[in-house]
């Protein structure tokens, strides 16, 4: 029997990357997973169909506060439930405080944090009928900021805050709220790193090498099994002890 069996999860930008290694491991542990993209409409009908039917695809803008209740409302009628939430879409618009915008901000803060609230919103009382366990993607810079970063950073760490609140609100409800926060994983965005910057990121890294997306799966795998029934409201490093 595999960790996940009889599990519905809902992956939020699962085209690409972290989110495609989520969807793809999710389902090798036997849940039944729907994901969303926003634009990457190619990408995401090859995971469907490199993955077979155990797996949906849904074009939906975590952002919009609508399209994330009509989101759960589907998924929940195509799938017949819902037990496993993961709030992986964001982006990044990187600039020093000096020179960032007003939309650079607002963009950050809508995609990587508004959206965990629409779609955690969406979710609850779905789960509440039955437990479930919402996961949210944070990262190692919510926990340290870095230059470059501020509207990315404050994204994060509002992402702390708020789950550790609703693992307090949810945990009678046998709603479970936890954060994975990512250190530096081989992307797309990690293989266009400069030699040099890569060299001294490594160097700061305990294991010495960069994370695989797989490994972020492993822990939502665990974060949404019930080998974790007892975690709530924590924020788990994936980071080679970085942190």
């Amino acid at each position: 029997m595999s960790l996940l069996d009889g599990k519905v999860a809902l992956i939020t930008g699962g085209s690409r990357g972290i989110g495609a290694a989520l969807v793809r491991s999710l389902t090798a542990a036997g849940a039944r997973v729907a994901f969303t993209y926003r634009s990457s409409a190619a990408p995401a009908n090859a995971l469907v169909e490199e993955l077979g039917e155990n797996v949906k695809a849904y074009q939906s803008d975590a952002a919009d506060y609508a399209q994330a209740e009509a989101l759960i409302k589907t998924v929940v009628a195509d799938m017949g439930g819902l037990h496993i939430l993961i709030n992986n879409a964001g982006v990044t618009r990187d600039t020093l405080m000096l020179r960032m915008n007003e939309e650079q901000w607002d963009t950050v803060m809508d995609n990587n944090l508004k959206s965990v609230f629409n779609l955690t919103k969406h979710a609850m009382r779905t789960m509440m009928r039955g437990g479930g366990s919402i996961i949210n993607m944070s990262s190692i810079v919510g926990i340290q900021g870095n230059a470059g970063q501020a509207n990315y950073a404050a994204s994060k760490a509002g992402i702390i805050g708020f789950s550790k609140s609703i693992a307090k609100e949810m945990g009678s409800r046998n709603v479970r709220c936890n954060v994975i926060a990512p250190g530096f994983i081989e992307t797309d965005m990690t293989d266009e790193l400069p030699e040099k910057v890569r060299e001294d990121y490594l160097s700061n890294i305990p294991l010495k090498r960069f994370g695989k997306p797989e490994e972020i799966a492993n822990a939502c795998i665990f974060l949404g099994s019930d080998l974790s029934s007892y975690i709530t409201g924590q924020v788990i490093s994936v980071d080679g002890g970085l942190s």
